[in-house]
């Protein structure tokens, strides 16, 4: 009975620990996150940042096809009791409209001075880091003088083997919007109907284009630099060219992570650690090194060799502002002309 009962008062014990243990953990500090980029990126980031400060990080995501669009409407949804604190979003023109839509709160994080101006906010209401480029990806098989620019996609050659995923969504869409941005209405009008009677196949996302390019069924396409690099790091005989700056400005698109606070949040401090967190060196270089090689802003990170480096790179000359301005009307013009 002796032997009995000192092992119940044991685990007795030990369950009151573990009890103790859940209930520091469930009281302790938190911070809820809207996070748009791939899971397999950010919550390393995450788990680094829960492990340096102490507080949980409640990481919230959502479908592929609908990640940044069902994050920005959730937020939107949520505006009278807002539930997240953080919106870390792997672009920039939604981040934008929630800024105009009110739902964001402007802070001026201490780590925001290294990132150049034209990758952050004026008003503090969102900072750019780790950013992605657009960029022409094409098979060496069967490409030997790749294009330098998206204004070749027009030429003979590629008629019917260029691809470019759906300009209704995702960075594509940002990519067009930009276009009608720099070039005006007429140009870009004309070059997307353009791309559409050179039969320009429009698949669903850019990961597809980048394997149907890989495995030749297209000679070349428009993608990012993360779904590029994937390619080439699974062995598959791509590779990727930075679209040159043209007149009216055009050059490659840049497309940073952005990271704003939630107006009205449940755990404002915390958040305003996380975002201070996010905008350090250390994740840049996080990012820089992983397998979506994400540019860094910061001037002082040194990334691996296999990134662009953005003092090199010929940037398409438009503010981002002016881009997210043109999301709602090229959305018409790509829905009822482009895609009929």
């Amino acid at each position: 009975m002796g032997y009995r009962w000192e092992i119940f008062v044991v685990f007795t014990a030990l369950a009151a620990v573990f009890m103790a243990i859940g209930c520091a953990r469930e009281d302790g500090p938190e911070v809820v996150a809207y996070v748009s980029l791939d899971e397999l990126y950010s919550r390393p980031i995450l788990d680094e940042f829960e492990a340096r400060t102490g507080i949980r990080v409640r990481a919230q995501y959502d479908i592929e096809a609908a990640k940044t669009t069902g994050l920005v409407n959730r937020i939107l949804a949520e505006r009278g009791r807002p539930r997240a604190d953080v919106f870390w979003n792997n672009e920039f023109a939604q981040t934008i409209a929630l800024k105009k839509a009110g739902v964001l709160e402007a802070y001026d994080s201490p780590s925001r001075g290294a990132i150049p101006d034209g990758f952050k906010d004026s008003d503090m209401y969102w900072t750019g880091f780790a950013a992605r480029a657009r960029v022409i990806i094409y098979n060496t098989e069967l490409v030997s003088e790749p294009p330098g620019s998206i204004r070749d996609l027009l030429r003979a050659e590629w008629k019917g083997r260029a691809a470019i995923a759906n300009p209704l969504f995702g960075t594509t869409a940002t990519h067009a919007a930009a276009l009608f941005a720099v070039w005006g209405d007429e140009d870009a009008r004309a070059f997307f109907t353009g791309l559409r009677a050179n039969g320009i196949a429009v698949l669903p996302g850019n990961a597809t284009v980048r394997d149907l390019v890989a495995r030749g069924e297209y000679a070349l396409g428009l993608t990012d630099t993360d779904d590029a690099n994937g390619g080439v790091l699974d062995g598959f005989p791509v590779g990727r060219v930075l679209p040159a700056q043209e007149g009216g400005g055009l050059g490659t698109l840049l497309l940073p992570n952005t990271v704003a606070l939630v107006r009205g949040g449940p755990n404002p401090e915390a958040g305003r650690r996380l975002i201070d967190y996010l905008l350090g060196p250390e994740v840049e270089l996080a990012l820089a090194s992983s397998r979506s090689i994400q540019i860094p802003l910061n001037p002082a990170v040194e990334a691996p060799e296999s990134v662009p480096e953005l003092a090199k790179i010929r940037t398409m000359n438009v503010d981002f502002d002016s881009i997210s301005e043109q999301m709602s009307s090229t959305a018409v013009f790509i829905r009822e002309e482009f895609l009929r």
